[in-house]
């Protein structure tokens, strides 16, 4: 990049420095206050010392609290991690399945979290991970996980000189993705044959917790916060979830205090977690910088378009077309076009008189190209009304359909994500993991595209064709909205102060504000 933008300054005590390297903010130099340090390059991960300089806003900052907890979990990590005599011990646990009980365990065990990978895109595969993460800074657990190929290379060790890769030799390993795996295991249906589990003498050495999106009425059993206390005696947990089910957290009493603590601001829980735990490997790091030198580095504004068609049946592209122009021309996110004209001053494309021109870079994220295309071809021929703006348009990759087993896929993938991320300004697509991955990283507040329908003719207005997001907090998309031991359907959205609202895009999900509601 040819312009180092250093947004701000922030001194933290000695311990973090490492950890600051893992989030958005330079480090600054005590020995000259005018000065800032530029963080050690780490050859092995390149992304996390130089991703801070890719940014034009400055991040919002970490509370203390949770740099602190940071610093502890590394440390935790780094003396749980597998083949570590704690780990090994352990792990006898499991391959005997005779576990202790819990006024008999060390003072200070290593229990687990392992992350089994979901069959669905990357994007629900993040934000099921940060999740599952949190969790365990939450409950004091060491999180592993189990990447298959598809993913292997996408990202750093986010815990350095630590693996939290699984071993491929792990007992049960191959059994994770089995329906039998998760009838036999996991903790809904233990609960359901234990009618009372805080009469047990010994917990089980190993429970399988399924959150992801069909899960039943008695996996959400995870989310009553009394079967919490029974879980900490649970030495390991299979963890697969598709889901990001922070906002839930925050709704059980065990956890909300410690979650207030860590996130005094609660729209930037999934910022600061995807910062800390997802730097692109050198390889996607590599892809990233390369495209957002060419093309974008240069605009002086970067405008994000991240296109999600569900199914082109009910969501025709050429109405989706019409929507995108809709929402950015009223909110004045691109300029508008001109008349088609053969007029000589048209073709010229701005004043050269004039002052120089304004740059923009549209950056379209999408598995189809006809987005990108008629938007070249329309800013192209046409131009803007405004003759000082020049717009350029511009799409890293469209694969056509969805791959998420591919490793090419899957790359491809994150470098849209982080892309999208960079972005000054956001547009977005209802129901996409896609986009709350890029917003949330990104710190960004996207317009979320209304849905279309086929009914709706292409020269029917759609209104509105967008509305702003509240906060770029991911949504929860399914939470548990029956009570069991009640037997009733209940709404965890409403009477709440807040923490979470429902969200702009799905009228059952949760995601996480401050104080605003959405109307």
């Amino acid at each position: 990049m040819s312009i180092l933008i250093i947004a701000c300054i922030i001194i933290f005590p000695t311990p973090f420095s490492n950890l600051t390297q893992k989030f958005f903010f330079p480090i600054q130099d005590n020995k000259n206050s005018s000065s800032v340090q530029e963080p050690p390059l780490d050859q092995s991960c390149i992304s996390r010392s130089q991703k801070a300089a890719y940014h034009k806003s400055p991040s919002p900052v970490p509370s203390p609290y949770f740099l602190s907890k940071l610093s502890d979990y590394e440390r935790r990590h780094k003396n749980c991690e597998p083949f570590s005599e704690p780990f090994n011990k352990t792990l006898q646990v499991l391959v005997t399945g005779k576990n202790v009980p819990s006024n008999e365990t060390d003072s200070d065990p290593c229990r687990y979290v392992v992350y089994t990978v979901n069959l669905h895109g990357l994007g629900n595969r993040m934000l099921g991970l940060s999740s599952a993460f949190l969790y365990a800074l939450l409950t004091n657990r060491t999180v592993l996980v189990d990447f298959r190929p598809d993913m292997a290379s996408l990202f750093c060790e986010p815990f350095q000189n630590s693996t939290w890769f699984l071993p491929d030799d792990f007992p049960f390993r191959n059994e994770f993705y089995t329906a039998q795996f998760r009838q036999a295991h996991s903790f809904g249906d233990f609960l359901m044959r234990h009618n009372n589990v805080t009469q047990l003498a010994t917990p089980p050495s190993f429970l399988h917790l399924y959150l992801s999106f069909n899960y039943n009425n008695r996996d959400k059993l995870f989310f009553e916060d009394e079967n919490q206390q029974f879980l900490q005696g649970v030495p390991w947990l299979t963890l697969r979830s598709d889901e990001y089910f922070i906002p839930y957290l925050y709704l059980m009493p065990r956890f909300r205090p410690e979650l207030e603590r860590l996130f005094p601001d609660r729209e930037t829980v999934f910022h600061h977690l995807g910062r800390y735990l997802f730097s692109p490997s050198n390889q996607v790091w590599g892809l990233i910088t390369r495209f957002f030198d060419a093309y974008l580095a240069r605009a002086d504004e970067r405008i994000g378009l991240q296109i999600r068609v569900f199914n082109t049946t009910s969501s025709p592209i050429p109405l989706v077309m019409k929507q995108i122009w809709q929402c950015t021309e009223k909110e004045n996110l691109l300029p508008q076009l001109q008349e088609p004209t053969t007029s000589p001053s048209a073709m010229i494309g701005y004043n050269k008189t004039a002052s120089p021109a304004t740059t923009k870079a549209v950056l379209i994220a999408s598995l189809y190209s006809e987005f990108y295309e008629e938007m070249k071809f329309m800013y192209w021929t046409s131009g803007a009304v405004d003759g000082g703006e020049v717009v350029g348009v511009h799409q890293a990759s469209h694969e056509g359909s969805q791959h998420s087993k591919n490793s090419s896929h899957n790359m491809k993938a994150l470098v849209d994500m982080y892309l999208l991320s960079l972005c000054d300004v956001l547009v977005t697509s209802p129901w996409s993991t896609f986009g709350y991955v890029a917003q949330g990283i990104g710190g960004l507040k996207p317009w979320m595209l209304n849905i279309p329908n086929s009914k709706d003719s292409v020269e029917k207005p759609l209104e509105p064709a967008c509305r702003r997001a509240v906060s770029s907090e991911p949504c929860f998309l399914r939470p548990p909205s029956y009570d069991m031991r009640a037997k009733v359907v209940v709404d965890t959205g409403v009477g709440l102060d807040p923490p979470a609202v429902h969200c702009e895009d799905v009228s059952w999900g949760l995601k996480l504000v401050n104080d605003q509601k959405i109307d």
